[in-house]
């Protein structure tokens, strides 16, 4: 059914039914009356909250006092308050009572150890409270008054920000009153700021210049509740759409911009208030007779500026009454004061959705729609949720007065039900408000330190409230407004609707998810900031990503490289050039290189590889400096490659399943008699390729004793020491084993360990490969694996890891699954490499290399419990030997970056010349992204065809066959 807009013939529209705009707890605040002063909580206001609001049955014997912290009777029945609005929540959300163990203080490691912190009301955030329960369980914690926190000397002119006592939030909504002692140290900190300049000042203050990263600051709040300049903001930089307005400022803000800002956005800027009586009625009367009205038929003359945020002071007039708007807007220039704006605004009507194909006997019904959009990974909106409210078409559709309910039903309700519509409209709701948070970060991106509240103060997420009306026949979302807590609210009640047992089908994501991501994502950095670790190897081109990471991250990295050439010797703290090539020696070698370590004075937080010749020698000297690292012992068996799987072929448990499940028999070769022996030990065919290999270099199926023969004396003879071929693990010999060959699909595994637990698994797919070599051809990411086979990798992986003796570090593990189940074909202990760093960062906002520095330093890595994937990327090897003129043409690297830069291909540089021969490893990945595996699938075969890296002996088409 066609929606149609209120139109002449119909019956007149009533003045409540015409404002599209209120959002806040008051409908009307009739222009004139006295400006009341905003009550908080926490100062700025006076008296006591409310009382019995709350029916239910908690204890209130609970230890709500702050030790040395005086407390007045009004404090006291705030903090009660809201103690008892939280219980109240989790009631209706079928959730526990909270705990109080405060008589026994939680011990801990401030400065070491994520700190989540929200100040402010339990209903709005309890969305986000909940999620940081489950991502980050124990770590986030709400606070209710601020004298439970206070702040301690940090960096010049920034504080530390420390909690004594709070709510702690864990999984399964299980909630603690907790006091720590010592106090633990904010890494995260988001606060509900309030409506006005009263409400929220302590916590306003508390936000302001703050060492570690915050969500939210009084001075952006200022600049995001002006109503005009989101306006202008959204108009201008996000293309969204906004009611047309006319604008009368008075000594503005410096970020607004006089003349028409938009079409249908136009401001004014008066050198006074008084004496304008002129220039008002020419400005009013053009509006009201320009084309950006269309065919509205009132509009609305209201207050914009701090002060009127949340009052919904205004007057409604019919259009042709020229002479009312301007004597409304004459008297309301009274008022102003410096940065404040008097609007002129169109009042569209609601659309009129009718219920039925039938006549409506009452008005019709509204929608109202509430986007809550999160700041993810490199500054990237994404809509996290959105919430509808529906109402009467002859009434204003608010927050509070309407039940939350998704896009979809409401607008089935209205008469909207087939799904490509409804698609549509939710794609336009998407972009828009994902183009007002982009917007919104665009601004901040120009502001100072001081203009933001801090230099870690930044907007996480944002609340847009639109309005449905028609324009050119189709269904378009306007924005009416910004906000956070409202909005985020308004989502976490529609998740509330499945709290309670048997009542239907858990939500989906939560409206807080990338939220808490984000807020763990800061913290890590906050922990991370100004540690000084010690890297062993510096690797190729393919890891420059490292330096540039670090620069991001402000660590200060130090460097012990063979080359004293390397690029990577300028852009370190300290550069040790020291051979570490001679791996026979690499007991002697960390001795030495810790005896440099201390002579230099260097003062480390923790010390790394992610280089594989450089592992064992990076565990021993951890060892020699007492730093954390995983056993040198466990690295020499993980880097052993049939060590690892006769190791793990023995570990038979308990506990079951044990290892061995997934070891696959093999047999090492050092001589010709060792081959001899092992092709009557091993089923053939059977994978010949070097123990200490990398990249698959030298693999090769064998399917008989001569094969096996002939590959081995080929490999002795043309791969002797690293010169041969640097970078594959040749300094630690030329040694190869003899593995049987499984059938099944390949796939990478990466893993995050911390204590032996597993933090966070990333599993993805890799296409065949062009026998009888193993180079790799194809991937793709997420897994294309169902949920079981998934968790079986994920599983499988994490059991040969602890049955190795990895217990902390990221780790790659490469495994096929078979008929059988995964069986392992080899550990790396070390970050993944080739393009999984990349991709995992892209899709998952997760960065491998964080992660693995952390763990140096003896840090838990902040990582979400359940990291989402935000789209998919399917990818293709290119290589040397077959692609040579492509690269050298259609398909250069000159080209590919360009492509990339354009965000048309996802480009990973692995090689830095095109050099054939006949031992090779890919010079570069080409990916493509896409909402499907499908639609990134034909992105990238396209793409492969129109740059000629498809072809008869490379057929792209067949290497990303596994992927459908």
């Amino acid at each position: 059914m066609c929606p149609r807009a209120h139109s002449a013939q119909d019956p007149p529209l009533l003045p409540s039914q015409l404002s599209l705009d209120p959002s806040g707890p008051e409908w009307d605040c009739p222009l004139g009356s006295k400006d009341l002063e905003e009550e908080g909580p926490w100062g700025g206001g006076s008296g006591l909250p409310p009382t019995g609001c709350f029916p239910g049955s908690w204890r209130q014997d609970v230890g709500l006092d702050c030790k040395g912290s005086p407390e007045g009777a009004e404090a006291r029945a705030w903090t009660v308050y809201y103690y008892s609005l939280l219980q109240s929540c989790l009631q209706q959300a079928g959730l526990p009572e909270t705990q109080d163990r405060s008589q026994v203080p939680r011990t801990g490691c401030p400065g070491a150890e994520v700190t989540l912190c929200v100040l402010g009301s339990p209903s709005t955030f309890l969305p986000v409270l909940l999620e940081g329960g489950v991502q980050s369980p124990g770590e986030c914690v709400l606070k209710f008054p601020p004298r439970f926190y206070r702040k301690a000397p940090g960096r010049p002119g920034e504080a530390a920000l420390l909690v004594s006592k709070a709510v702690s939030f864990h999984p399964g909504g299980l909630t603690f009153l907790d006091e720590f002692v010592p106090p633990r140290r904010a890494t995260y900190f988001l606060a509900g700021l309030g409506l006005g300049p009263g409400r929220g000042r302590e916590a306003a203050e508390l936000a302001r210049d703050l060492t570690c990263p915050t969500g939210a600051s009084a001075e952006l709040a200022r600049l995001l509740e002006d109503r005009l300049l989101t306006r202008q903001l959204l108009a201008q930089q996000g293309g969204v759409a906004v009611p047309a307005t006319l604008a009368f400022t008075y000594k503005p803000l410096g970020l607004l911009r006089g003349g028409d800002a938009s079409p249908g956005l136009r401001l004014v800027e008066l050198s006074g208030k008084e004496g304008q009586e002129t220039l008002v009625k020419e400005e009013v009367e053009t509006f009201l007779r320009s084309e950006a009205l269309g065919d509205v038929l009132q509009v609305a003359v209201k207050l914009s500026g701090w002060r009127w945020r949340g009052r919904q002071a205004f007057r409604l007039y019919p259009r042709e009454e020229l002479g009312a708007v301007v004597d409304t807007v004459l008297a309301l220039l009274e008022k102003l004061e410096e940065e404040e704006s008097v609007l002129v605004e169109a009042v569209y009507p609601p659309v009129w959705l009718p219920c039925s194909d039938g006549p409506s006997l009452g008005p019709g019904l509204a929608v109202r729609i509430c986007a809550v959009v999160c700041r993810t990974q490199g500054d990237r909106p994404l809509l996290s949720k959105v919430a509808c409210g529906v109402g009467r078409g002859d009434r204003p559709v608010r927050h509070h007065n309407s039940l939350p309910r998704t896009l979809e039903v409401a607008l089935a309700q209205c008469g909207l039900g087939e799904a490509a519509q409804v698609a549509a409209v939710r794609q336009r709701v998407k972009a828009a408000a994902e183009a007002a948070l982009g917007a919104v970060l665009a601004l901040e991106a120009g502001l100072s330190a001081e203009q933001r509240g801090g230099r870690r103060a930044h907007t996480d997420f944002l609340g847009v409230d639109f309005a449905l009306t028609t324009a050119g026949g189709a269904l378009t979302p306007v924005a009416l407004e910004l906000n956070g807590g409202l909005c985020l609210e308004a989502c976490g009640a529609l998740e509330g609707l499945w709290a309670a047992p048997r009542l239907g089908p858990a939500a989906d994501d939560a409206a807080a998810a990338p939220l808490v991501e984000t807020m763990l994502r800061r913290s890590a950095r906050c922990l991370m900031e100004g540690k000084h670790l010690l890297v062993v190897g510096a690797g190729g081109v393919s890891k420059k990503f490292v330096w540039e990471a670090a620069r991001d991250y402000g660590l200060q990295l130090h460097l012990v490289e063979s080359d004293p050439n390397h690029f990577a010797s300028q852009l370190v703290q300290t550069f040790i050039h020291f051979d570490t090539t001679e791996h026979q020696r690499d007991e002697e070698n960390a001795r030495l290189l810790a005896e440099l370590v201390r002579a230099r004075g260097l003062k480390l937080d923790g010390c790394f590889s992610y280089w594989d010749d450089c592992l064992v020698l990076t565990a021993l000297l951890c060892q020699e400096l007492g730093l954390p690292c995983c056993p040198p012992a466990a690295m020499r068996l993980a880097k052993h490659k049939s060590r690892t799987q006769l190791h793990l072929l023995c570990h038979h448990g308990p506990p079951w399943p044990a290892p061995s499940l997934h070891a696959v028999p093999c047999c090492p070769l050092e001589s010709e008699a060792d081959v001899e022996r092992a092709v009557h030990q091993v089923p053939l065919p059977g994978v010949m390729k070097l123990e200490f290999g990398a990249g698959a270099v030298g693999t090769r199926l064998v399917k008989d004793a001569p094969q096996c023969h002939e590959h081995f004396s080929r490999i002795t003879r043309d791969l002797q020491g690293e010169a041969d071929h640097p970078g594959i693990g040749l300094g630690w010999g030329n040694a190869m084993l003899l593995m049987e060959f499984v059938e099944g699909t390949e796939h990478d595994v990466d893993l995050v360990l911390f204590g032996g637990r597993l933090l966070a698994a990333f599993v993805s797919d890799n296409g065949p490969t062009r026998l009888p070599g193993f180079t790799e051809t194809a991937a793709c990411m997420p897994t294309g694996l169902a949920p079981e086979q998934e968790a079986q990798m994920v599983q499988a992986a994490f059991r040969c890891c602890l049955g190795c003796g990895l217990l902390d570090g990221v780790f790659n593990v490469e495994l096929k699954l078979t008929g059988a189940g995964p069986r392992l074909i080899e550990i790396n202990p070390r970050m993944g490499g080739f393009y999984l760093r990349d991709w995992i960062l892209e899709l998952y906002g997760v960065d491998l290399l964080l992660a693995a520095a952390m763990v140096a330093c003896g840090l838990r890595p902040a990582l979400p419990t359940h990291p989402r994937a935000r789209g998919h990327l399917v990818g293709v090897m290119c290589l040397v030997s077959q692609h040579l003129q492509a690269l050298s043409s259609t398909a250069s690297r000159e080209t590919l970056q360009a492509l990339h830069d354009r965000g048309l291909l996802r480009l990973n540089l692995l090689e830095e010349a095109l050099v054939p021969g006949e031992y090779e490893e890919p010079y570069c990945s080409v990916a493509c992204a896409g909402p499907s595996p499908a639609e990134a699938r034909l992105r990238l075969l396209g793409l492969c065809q129109g740059l000629g890296i498809d072809g008869p002996n490379y057929p792209v088409a067949h290497f990303l066959s596994h992927f459908k």
